[in-house]
């Protein structure tokens, strides 16, 4: 028994319209898409969220800027992904190598052999330990 049409019905049908039992193409091409959308889309809120990460990655704060950027990734607080990029972007001054300077020349100027400093491991000479070097004598006013 043939089925027939309604006689309401337009005699051609849109090219989307599949018959019964027929692959419905334009529901497989808007599968493709959306997958494929999504996935660039991932990858791109992953890039971006990186940012920070990658800008402030040879830097004195980076491990800061790392944990900001994951309290942000598993909290949804934009304003830690804020605080990391704007850590990223500042350059925070070196303040322990003149700090480690000063004291070495103090301990140089008091006598004080400094600390063994980490590192690869001594030679294995036995040094002899140098004796402090002697102040030279202070002028006396009035002389």
């Amino acid at each position: 028994m043939a089925v027939e049409q309604n006689p309401i019905a337009p005699h051609v049908l849109p090219w989307f319209i599949t018959a019964p039992g027929d692959t419905d193409i334009l529901f497989v091409f808007t599968t493709f898409v959306v997958t494929f959308n999504l996935l660039v889309l991932g990858v791109l809120f992953f890039r971006l969220h990186s940012l920070p990460e990658r800008m402030g990655h040879k830097k004195l704060q980076f491990e800061i800027v790392a944990v900001l950027g994951l309290l942000s990734l598993f909290t949804h607080v934009h304003a830690f992904w804020v605080a990391a990029l704007l850590l990223a972007l500042v350059d925070l001054p070196d303040f322990t190598g003149p700090l480690k300077r000063i004291a070495a020349s103090l301990e140089k100027q008091a006598g004080i052999e400094p600390p063994p400093e980490e590192g690869p491991e001594p030679s294995s000479k036995p040094s002899a330990a140098q004796p402090p070097m002697p102040m030279p004598p202070q002028p006396k006013p009035g002389v």
